[in-house]
């Protein structure tokens, strides 16, 4: 393989990131590669539905978050498609000198299996990058993939991993965890307006009672002044949260999410039900963000079952609402333990977790497949 590789990366959105983590995650991989010289061209579907969603969110919002992008990501080349007839075309015009493609799990299947068609043809190799619950929860909907015609599987937990080798039968599978854009996300100077901030959507009844027990009721006890941002929050959500005395701000721009973290004391990480148990050891992208961003972080029960962080050291894991309580108390009095936790994560992103980091691992990856 050439030393400089040139990628093609399909992910559902990169310009919106409505109810769209992985699009953190991808932007700041892309914008490493890009820096490290390879050649890099980033492709989305139009009128995607976190795009079409984002337009709901208001002409103002959607234009200021989109205006965002570009002046956050000029490096990155983002071209659009349609999934019609003209599909092909455009993929055999694009993909004519690509040595790698990446494809992000949340393409349409008909849209994977044509880019696999053209391997063979293109001589690319291609990799499925992999940051969903998915595999464990809906493995049909994965099986509707060619996955024999990959190359390899980049998944973001070993757990993750373990299903594509020993369930799907895919012999080469990287654990490929997610990160921190650290040119992006990082310790800002703010006035504080929030003791408490949770960054994170509703979506799908997979946290409701995590959420009730280890922020909305924390929070009603402690009195504390509490901002929650995210999207897909029912009306009865938002009156819960009201009750409790938590203001809800609705959608944020994530990379509005560093100054918002700016502004509060401390944050809460509560992990969706499949990461807290079948598939442990997997963190959400908010972890490795809000560490990157110099807060302390509580969370709810999760195992870090990979060694990623230190706990008790870089975040505090909580047992129950009467120890998060505690501790939220605890922190929001002692400014110097808040100190010292927030410089330990940060910490141990900067030494192990940032797209940095990934993007060297990504390019050892693809050596290894060259070889």
């Amino acid at each position: 393989m050439n030393q400089r590789i040139r990628f093609r990366m399909f992910a559902h959105s990169w310009v919106s990131d409505w109810n769209h983590g992985n699009a953190h995650f991808l932007r700041g991989l892309a914008h490493e590669l890009a820096k490290l010289s390879h050649e890099v061209r980033c492709y989305e579907q139009e009128n995607s539905w976190s795009r079409a969603h984002l337009e709901q969110e208001g002409q103002e919002v959607a234009r200021r978050a989109t205006q965002q992008f570009y002046e956050s990501f000029p490096e990155l080349d983002v071209k659009f498609y349609r999934n019609d007839e003209r599909f092909d075309s455009f993929a055999i015009e694009q993909l004519q000198d690509a040595d790698v493609v990446i494809i992000h799990e949340w393409n349409p299947p008909e849209i994977v299996n044509k880019l696999l068609s053209l391997k063979k043809r293109l001589g690319f190799r291609a990799l499925f990058h992999d940051t969903h619950h998915r595999a464990y929860t809906s493995p049909g909907e994965i099986l509707q993939l060619d996955l024999k015609s990959f190359d390899g599987v980049l998944a973001f937990g070993r757990a993750i991993q373990r299903i594509y080798q020993d369930g799907f039968g895919i012999p080469r599978a990287w654990t490929f965890h997610e990160a921190a854009d650290t040119t992006h996300f990082r310790s800002l100077e703010a006035q504080r307006i929030n003791d408490v901030i949770w960054v994170g959507n509703w979506g799908d009844e997979e946290r409701t009672r995590e959420l009730d027990e280890f922020l909305i009721q924390p929070a009603a006890n402690l009195g504390a002044k509490v901002a929650v941002h995210g999207v897909r929050y029912p009306r009865e959500a938002q009156v819960r949260l009201s009750q409790a005395g938590i203001q809800y701000r609705g959608y944020l721009s994530n990379l509005e999410a560093p100054q918002a973290y700016a502004q509060s004391a401390v944050t809460v990480h509560v992990p969706r039900r499949f990461y807290a148990n079948g598939l442990s050891g997997v963190p959400t992208i908010r972890v490795f963000e809000a560490l990157a961003c110099g807060i302390p972080l509580l969370s709810a029960p999760w195992t870090d079952t990979e060694g990623l962080f230190r706990e008790g050291a870089d975040y505090l894991c909580l047992p129950n609402r009467p120890a998060m309580e505690a501790e939220m108390r605890c922190l929001l009095r002692d400014e110097r333990a808040r100190s010292q936790m927030a410089d330990q994560g940060l910490n141990t992103i900067r030494q192990r977790h940032t797209c940095a980091h990934r993007a060297q691992q990504l390019v050892e990856i693809c050596e290894e497949l060259g070889r």
